[in-house]
């Protein structure tokens, strides 16, 4: 990023997708939203302390910093749209499926799942028909 000067439409654009990227893998991540909204603040206001960074150098170390830390903390498995063709001839978008993440066989399907909301084993019964 050492060749974008700062301050200009390259610039800002590098910027934004950055900032999208992040806040896309923290996504991947972080299933809840509410948990997430709590890190993509953080997120919002660590890209706005270096808002006011001038200096071509101190932005390029900026950027590979960040490029360094979003590189580390990709997730392995992140969540995306499919896109399956229906047809043996893909001319159009409308002669595909798209299967949507938490449907069957999406990126999300089964993923996260939320534990069982009852007993694992039913004490109960178990005591009821032992005679304990």
């Amino acid at each position: 990023m050492s060749g974008i000067a700062p301050f200009t439409v390259a610039h800002r654009s590098y910027v934004k997708s950055l900032y999208r990227r992040i806040l896309k893998n923290e996504l991947d991540w972080i299933v809840r939203r509410d948990i997430w909204r709590g890190k993509a603040v953080a997120i919002r206001a660590e890209f706005d302390r270096n808002r006011d960074v001038s200096d071509p150098r101190a932005l390029a170390a900026i950027f590979a910093k960040t490029e360094a830390e979003l590189a580390a903390r990709r997730h392995p498995d992140p969540y995306r749209r499919e896109f399956i063709p229906c047809g043996f001839e893909l001319t159009t978008v409308d002669t595909a499926q798209w299967i949507a993440p938490s449907a069957p066989d999406g990126t999300k399907w089964e993923r996260n799942a939320p534990p069982p909301l009852g007993p694992i084993f039913d004490h109960e019964t178990y005591n009821r028909a032992h005679g304990h």
